[in-house]
């Protein structure tokens, strides 16, 4: 089995404001992108890994950690991981910045 591995335009730099979430549908999923103070881009599935589950999209970002809206639980941007005492992992898909322009990677 073949996995294709593709960057797919999502905006412009700019239409990703520093430290605010933003949802954007790629493919089959809905990703929640967030562009940090010193302009690194990260884009997760937009799906809580909470048992209850929801948006991370809405989020406060401080550094590489997301707050998750809804439980509070800390989730590195970087990695996807939530940190501890709370457990759990979210999706996180590669993203490139060139020209102005935000890529995401999505596999197929």
């Amino acid at each position: 089995m073949n996995t294709t591995h593709t960057f797919y335009p999502i905006g412009s730099i700019d239409q990703f404001l520093p430290q605010i979430g933003r949802v954007v549908q790629l493919q089959q999923v809905e990703l929640a992108i967030f562009r940090t103070s010193n302009e690194e881009v990260f884009a997760l599935e937009n799906k809580s890994p909470h048992p209850k589950g929801g948006p991370i999209a809405e989020g406060i970002v401080s550094g590489h950690i997301l707050y998750d809206p809804l439980y509070d639980w800390q989730i590195d941007l970087r990695t996807g991981s939530v940190q501890a005492p709370d457990e759990g992992q979210v999706t996180v898909f590669p993203t490139k910045v060139e020209a102005g322009k935000v890529w995401v990677q999505y596999s197929y």
